[in-house]
């Protein structure tokens, strides 16, 4: 085979990669950062805690990470179909890719979220700060580095999930892989797709890194006290605690 008649052929399979990729990644932190801050949330002392919600939530987030992605994409034809109307094709792929990354990435989530320091927690409700300023002004920007991190690790695994997606025909790099490298024997258009599959995840590990140590710098030391910065005129009595020391 031809580079000529490789190129389209490898074009294609790129665009389907990452188009599955990207949508499943969207809908997997959507889904999945509520999830995993709910998780914590619900936990014994958390601040909404509810023991039998938290241990149904975790249950059903283990059984969807324990499950094999190839053997999840088979038990979710029907729903797939149901969906999508189809089972062959990326919009196909992309029905069991989302599902599979969702549990995922609320591990990590709950994982990162935990890492923040209880003190400022109890610094914020002690101004009368509720759960939902808690987590949008602590939990969330504490987290982020390490949530950049997370989501950093769920794009690679998606990559190569989606992968696994081209042996029940849903498109993409693995497809190509597997019915021109593999079964026609076109090994060089198989190394050529791994060869793309190894740079695209190179590029997407450095620059999450990249982003992560750059957040983690910004914040620094300084970063419980600029995160009380946002909270003037949210909290009750930070105001008049400012007048106070102004006046004093």
């Amino acid at each position: 085979m031809t580079w000529s008649e490789m190129q389209p052929l490898l074009e294609q399979a790129c665009w389907d990669t990452l188009y599955m990729v990207g949508w499943a990644t969207l809908i997997a932190i959507v889904a999945g950062l509520p999830i995993g801050i709910l998780l914590i949330l619900t936990e014994r002392g958390g601040l909404l805690q509810n023991t039998l919600l938290n241990k149904v939530l975790g249950q059903i987030v283990n059984i969807a990470r324990s499950m094999p992605f190839i053997i999840l994409m088979v038990a979710l034809m029907g729903f797939t179909r149901w969906i999508v109307g189809t089972t062959i094709g990326r919009e196909a792929a992309l029905v069991p890719l989302a599902i599979g990354a969702i549990p995922f990435f609320a591990r990590l989530v709950e994982t990162s979220v935990r890492e923040v320091d209880g003190g400022l927690v109890e610094a914020v409700q002690s101004m009368g700060g509720s759960t939902w300023t808690v987590v949008r002004k602590v939990l969330v920007p504490e987290s982020l580095p390490s949530l950049i991190s997370g989501a950093t690790t769920t794009i690679v695994a998606l990559i190569g999930y989606s992968a696994m997606a081209g042996t029940v025909g849903g498109g993409g790099l693995g497809d190509l892989a597997l019915r021109y490298g593999y079964q026609r024997f076109e090994t060089e258009l198989m190394w050529i797709t791994v060869a793309i599959l190894a740079v695209v995840i190179s590029i997407i590990q450095f620059a999450g890194d990249y982003a992560a140590r750059r957040l983690h710098k910004r914040g620094g030391g300084s970063g419980p006290l600029l995160l009380f910065r946002p909270l003037r005129g949210v909290l009750p009595g930070t105001v008049a605690a400012e007048t106070t020391s102004k006046t004093g």
